[in-house]
């Protein structure tokens, strides 16, 4: 056999090798087989923003004045907000921690598989588990809430972009905390913690109106609050905009922030992400 039919072969094997992009899918698909296997990870997933949302709403249930609207319907569009963070930042940054420590990370980057496989398989992920949440949510708000579906298109258009913009944002955070917990054991806490926190002082759980500037202040240098105030913009009727610390929903603003995250996310991402635990070394 000739030099140039060995090269000719040689070529043809690496033509009809995968691309990253077509190692992804399957990486992401794996991911979701996963995922929807271990049923009590996604009931909890699935339930846990919707069984807060019928504690608040049985607990709260009038009318916020000047608004026209009930306290129920304010706090619809939040948990939808939250459980977009929920899928995405809580998740990766949990998940990703312990297959570090499981040394699940250490043996794919042993392999011809590209890193950009492994974290479109994540993107996949998120993006599957956080348009059923949101679906979830929003069918609760409409069938128990009287939640009003948006009758024209620029409302729509703009819940896609704060839903692809928020759920980037937040899984790119979720990759970077991901790096900070020392072991498994501490993910949780590690991630839950300012979670929890950020749900408190961005407008989840708490009216706007009734939280202290100086805590919305530092709410507003995390995409959270601009989520949950873009989805109230979506889904709120225009009065409801009184409630709003500027008086307005700020469409603007809202997706300057969520761009500026998702960059500053990537950069958190490229310059903290690690492949191995640091007493791996």
């Amino acid at each position: 056999m000739t030099t140039t039919a060995v090269r000719s072969r040689a070529d043809a094997r690496a033509e009809r090798l995968p691309g990253a992009w077509e190692l992804g899918l399957g990486r992401g698909a794996l991911e979701i087989k996963q995922f929807f296997r271990q049923r009590d990870q996604m009931v909890f997933t699935f339930a846990f923003p919707v069984v807060f949302l019928f504690l608040f709403a049985s607990i709260f249930s009038d009318d916020v004045k000047g608004a026209g609207i009930s306290v129920q319907q304010l706090y619809v569009p939040a948990m939808m907000a939250a459980g977009i963070m929920s899928t995405s930042f809580q998740s990766l940054g949990i998940s990703i921690t312990i297959e570090r420590d499981e040394k699940v990370l250490r043996r794919l980057r042993g392999t011809p598989m590209p890193p950009t496989a492994y974290f479109l398989g994540k993107v996949w992920l998120v993006l599957v588990t956080g348009l059923m949440e949101t679906a979830i949510l929003l069918l609760v708000g409409v069938a128990f809430y009287d939640i009003d579906l948006p009758s024209d298109g620029g409302k729509w258009f703009a819940f896609a972009w704060i839903f692809v913009l928020g759920l980037t944002a937040c899984a790119l955070l979720g990759i970077a905390i991901s790096s900070v917990p020392k072991s498994a054991k501490s993910a949780s806490s590690v991630v839950v913690l300012p979670f929890l926190v950020l749900q408190f002082i961005s407008g989840v759980y708490i009216s706007i109106e009734t939280i202290p500037d100086w805590m919305l202040n530092i709410g507003a240098l995390f995409p959270l609050k601009w989520m949950c105030q873009g989805l109230r913009g979506v889904f709120l009727p225009d009065s409801a905009q009184v409630l709003e610390q500027a008086g307005d929903w700020e469409f603007g603003r809202i997706a300057l922030v969520l761009g500026a995250w998702c960059v500053g996310g990537l950069l958190l991402c490229l310059l903290t992400f690690r492949w191995k635990n640091r007493r791996d070394g």
